[in-house]
């Protein structure tokens, strides 16, 4: 079984309030860090009023507030039209924002603000980065494969990921070994599809020699991997991994020798799958 991570960042960040020792001492924010559209997302926001009396919570996506809650106003809590955010008021309160359903304008830095009555006043905040995604379902595909090639050919073939939001990030191997050469590389524009949906597209361009052979063969693999938008703020934070599934193409290459003409010539399959 084979992997490759996906990095992601902790959405649990903790801001230190002022210094008055009897008032708020932290806010923590718990949030997902991804999300599929129309999935339900849950904010949470945890928080140490020390002595205090709170005075009111509030939420903001990319700086704009979404809704607050105030325990002595009627009603308590109010919602504020943001794009991207729908925010469900039946299971909300001053711990937690429920956004259902995501959508792509979802993702963003979403920022809860905890505000203390007098006589301090005083507030903290904390904040974390949630990306809407959509894994690729399809396994990129390989093209530009002649029926044979003999040694001191170019080869030029190209990789197309699946469909996938954001996109998804190309790479190509020879014998497991990485191409990271630009003069190799063949960099295309992505393709858009329906949904916000996008392709990547990443050409290989090589001539082809003895030393690609390793035992009479030659793998050629291109392998597809997604990395949502990192945030991370200057505060603490914790980096974790998560494992998915990974998805990749492969040109088997082949050599068998040719009495009449004195070279090898180069037979090449290609096979796509998924690895699990």
């Amino acid at each position: 079984m084979e992997n490759y991570l996906w990095l992601l960042v902790c959405a649990c960040n903790i801001w230190v309030a002022s210094s008055i020792s009897s008032g708020i001492k932290w806010v923590r924010v718990n949030v997902p860090q991804y999300r599929v559209p129309g999935e339900t997302a849950m904010l949470q926001c945890d928080y140490d009023l020390g002595n205090d009396t709170l005075y009111s919570v509030k939420w903001y996506k990319d700086h704009e507030e979404f809704y607050r809650f105030v325990p002595k106003e009627r009603p308590q809590s109010n919602w504020y039209e943001v794009e991207g955010v729908n925010v469900d008021m039946s299971r909300s309160n001053s711990k937690k924002v429920v956004i259902r359903p995501v959508s792509w304008k979802t993702t963003g830095l979403f920022r809860c603000e905890v505000s203390a009555e007098a006589p301090s006043f005083a507030s903290a905040q904390s904040e974390a980065k949630m990306e809407v995604v959509a894994l690729p379902t399809e396994n990129p595909v390989i093209t530009g494969v002649e029926q044979e090639y003999q040694i001191g050919d170019e080869i030029n073939l190209n990789c197309t990921s699946g469909r996938s939001h954001p996109a998804s990030i190309l790479h190509w191997y020879i014998n497991e070994q990485q191409i990271q050469k630009p003069e190799a590389l063949l960099i295309y524009p992505e393709e858009y599809h329906q949904h916000g949906l996008v392709s990547s597209v990443l050409g290989l361009k090589f001539r082809l020699s003895n030393h690609h052979f390793r035992g009479g063969s030659m793998r050629v693999k291109c392998v597809a991997s997604m990395t949502p938008v990192l945030y991370q703020t200057d505060r603490e934070s914790i980096v974790q991994t998560q494992t998915l599934p990974l998805r990749e193409a492969l040109l088997l290459v082949k050599s068998s020798s040719s009495r009449n003409h004195g070279h090898a010539i180069i037979f090449l399959f290609l096979v796509a799958h998924l690895l699990t």
